[in-house]
């Protein structure tokens, strides 16, 4: 019997997903709930389980393919599998799986992927089905007409973008794909502006010639793969994190404070629980969760510090949900800590480590890396002991932690050894001034010095 394999619905804002690479092949046997393919969206790559035991008879969406929620991506052939077959082909399907053979229907993939999405009745002669777009895609294996998925279509109908429009906004997605990130900001922008879009090229530079003209430089020639040179191509969440921190850096404009923090009590009480700790939780009590706290705490007494901007107005959030940049090996990826206000100490230790356990294992949800509104960036845990880190936009400011370090520091005009960490605020200054910002930092850091773990 077969079975239709679907592309899952990730999040209530998740409209479609791409594939990123086919763990198994056509012709091999799969497991239920083994995981037979990556898929990225907007907000997080997932590793998907097969949703019964079987053949994996055919694969219609191909690596690199967007496609939307609920489509069909892929056939497996259940133990029953000569009842619906109808051909000889289907009914020895299963035998075949045990040699190997996965070998001769390899090069199959290749035709079926550009009709991936079911085509239209032959006519054309109406363009209004949500369908059609998908079909046009493939046309033009040449790069001439590019894909628009469904999602952005609609989105363009319902703005009034013309063709011609859309074709010359410039897309994020893979192989030049326009994302739907990409179609709204390009309405955001185009309803910022006082008329219609400028003409997309400018005009003719003038350059006047000197008398004495010099030799024109010979363009500078694309880089290429030699002896001293290797070429390492951009994977997804390389390029998603880089089309971010450009989008931040041309969004706000970043200012930093700077402050210390003596944390020598938190660091005596973590020495002194750790151990017991790990016995009744199963893992380690880092320093994170205090620094959650001590913002979580500040964030209440700053709402401004807690908000994003829309256009000319200040969007106030009454929700306190704090982001934590995790280290992949090929990246970073910022899962969200909900109500962070309403956690104690255990609460937000459980919290933390679970949101960084499965980000590192590609289980994280789409919905656990949205709706944060501030962010924190352990830098010390690479033993750097400052740095500036980049606002997560729509947010309008981060915190970075550094290492903590044995100081020698003056206290009460006594010289005296303690444990003490930099931290670093960077803010958008649109709507955060240094006053303000500096405020928060000290909060911050009145909030660390007056921790009690015990009460927490």
């Amino acid at each position: 019997m077969k079975v239709d394999m679907i592309m899952p619905k990730m999040g209530e804002s998740i409209t479609e997903g791409t594939i990123l690479r086919w763990l198994k092949k056509e012709g091999d046997r799969v497991e239920r709930d083994e995981v037979i393919l990556e898929i990225s969206t907007d907000k997080v790559d997932s590793e998907i389980p097969s949703p019964t035991s079987g053949v994996l008879k055919k694969i219609l969406a191909q690596e690199g393919d967007t496609v939307e929620v609920g489509s069909v991506i892929a056939e497996i052939e259940t133990e029953e599998a000569g009842v619906e077959g109808g051909n000889g082909k289907d009914e020895t399907a299963p035998a075949a799986v045990a040699e190997p053979e996965p070998a001769a229907p390899q090069p199959e993939p290749q035709p079926p992927a550009p009709a991936a999405p079911p085509p239209p009745a032959p006519e054309q002669p109406e363009p209004a089905p949500a369908a059609a777009p998908a079909v046009e895609a493939p046309a033009a294996p040449s790069g001439e007409k590019r894909f628009y998925s469904p999602l952005v279509r609609s989105i363009a109908a319902k703005e009034g973008i013309s063709e011609e429009e859309l074709a010359r906004i410039p897309g994020t997605g893979m192989g030049g794909r326009v994302t739907k990130n990409d179609i709204l900001q390009y309405i955001e922008n185009r309803k910022k502006a006082p008329a219609a879009p400028p003409p997309p090229p400018p005009p003719p530079r003038p350059e006047p010639a000197p008398a004495a003209a010099r030799p024109a430089a010979p363009p500078v020639a694309p880089a290429a793969a030699g002896d001293r040179v290797e070429i390492i191509e951009m994977d997804h969440m390389r390029k998603a994190i880089a089309e971010h921190m450009v989008k931040s850096v041309h969004t706000s404009p970043h200012v930093y404070s700077f402050s210390e923090a003596d944390v020598t009590h938190l660091v005596k009480y973590r020495e002194r629980v750790k151990d017991e700790f790990y016995r009744r939780e199963g893992f380690k009590l880092t320093y994170t969760p205090f620094f959650m706290i001590a913002a979580a705490k500040a964030l209440k007494d700053f709402p401004l510090v807690n908000s994003s901007v829309d256009g000319d107005r200040i969007i106030l959030k009454k929700d306190i949900n704090i982001g934590m940049a995790v280290a992949l090996d090929q990246g970073l990826i910022v899962p969200v800590v909900k109500n962070a206000d309403t956690l104690t100490l255990v609460g937000m230790a459980r919290v933390v480590n679970d949101l960084a356990r499965r980000a590192r294992e590609k289980k994280l949800l789409p919905d656990e890396v949205q709706d944060g509104t501030f962010t924190i960036t352990n830098l010390g845990s690479f033993g750097s002991l400052i740095g500036t880190p980049i606002i997560s936009q729509p947010q309008v400011a981060i915190l970075g932690v550094g290492a903590i370090k044995k100081r020698v520091v003056v206290i009460d005009d006594a010289i005296a050894i303690r444990d003490m960490v930099y931290l670093s605020l960077g803010f958008d200054h649109r709507i955060i001034d240094g006053a303000l910002g500096g405020m928060f930092l000290e909060r911050v850091v009145k909030y660390l010095q007056e921790m009690d773990p015990e009460t927490l």
